[in-house]
């Protein structure tokens, strides 16, 4: 007969070989015993669950939202369960006129350029008080940043990156406001992580600040957009 070592969490089958010498045999898990006391094992906490996604677009009409009043906007439509903003002299766009948040909170959507060469999407934001620009290829088409921080714009600023996009692509845009720090994503790639502190956030000077408190627009330039939503953290 073999002989069983056991511990409270492991045995050892020390079973005989032919020859009569013994080797251990692979280790059999033995289940925990519960608590002298017959209390059960604690389970870890659960995590709390993440806040829903409030969508801000149906796909099938702007109801909620506002033409921008530019001078020298393009045509706003909804085709294809997408807005499009046409190309303007210079900048079309879509405001949100209803506070929807102002601090603590993420906003997701979808972008692409179709025609033009500048930015195709401008997504316009409350930071506190403060309102600031995700720009999303102007400058020429590539540029990324915030406008403006400490009254630099997206051109000028630490947050400024280049990055070439492709005509008829859908990009991810998202973007999260916390008391400590502004960030931004297009897909995957994080773009903008911006410690607040001893920041000065605001719009760029211009007609752009039409966009508060929450709007999209682009610069002479035909974008559509899809999938807009924001949720609370």
């Amino acid at each position: 007969m073999g002989v069983v070592l056991a511990s409270s969490a492991l045995a050892i089958d020390l079973t005989p070989k032919p020859d009569g010498s013994v080797l251990p045999a692979s280790p059999k898990s033995v289940i925990p015993a519960p608590p002298p006391d017959g209390t059960a094992v604690p389970k870890p906490p659960a995590a709390p669950p993440e806040a829903a996604w409030r969508a801000l677009f149906d796909g099938k009409s702007i109801d909620g939202w506002k033409v921008t009043e530019f001078g020298g906007r393009g045509e706003v439509t909804v085709e294809d369960g997408t807005i499009v903003l046409g190309a303007g002299n210079d900048i079309t766009g879509v405001t949100y006129p209803s506070e929807l948040a102002k601090m603590n909170y993420e906003v997701e959507l979808e972008a692409k350029r179709i025609t033009g060469g500048d930015f195709f999407c401008g997504l316009t934001f409350p930071v506190g008080e403060a309102h600031c620009t995700f720009v999303v290829g102007g400058w020429g088409g590539t540029l990324v940043g915030i406008s403006s921080v400490d009254g630099q714009d997206a051109s000028e600023n630490s947050t400024s990156q280049s990055m070439k996009f492709e005509p008829n692509r859908w990009y991810k845009i998202r973007v999260r406001v916390t008391p400590a720090k502004l960030e931004a994503w297009i897909d995957d790639a994080q773009m903008v992580n911006l410690e607040l502190a001893d920041r000065k956030i605001s719009m760029r000077h211009g007609e752009i600040e039409l966009s508060e408190p929450f709007g999209i627009a682009s610069f002479r330039t035909r974008a559509a957009l899809k999938g807009i939503k924001i949720r609370k953290l």
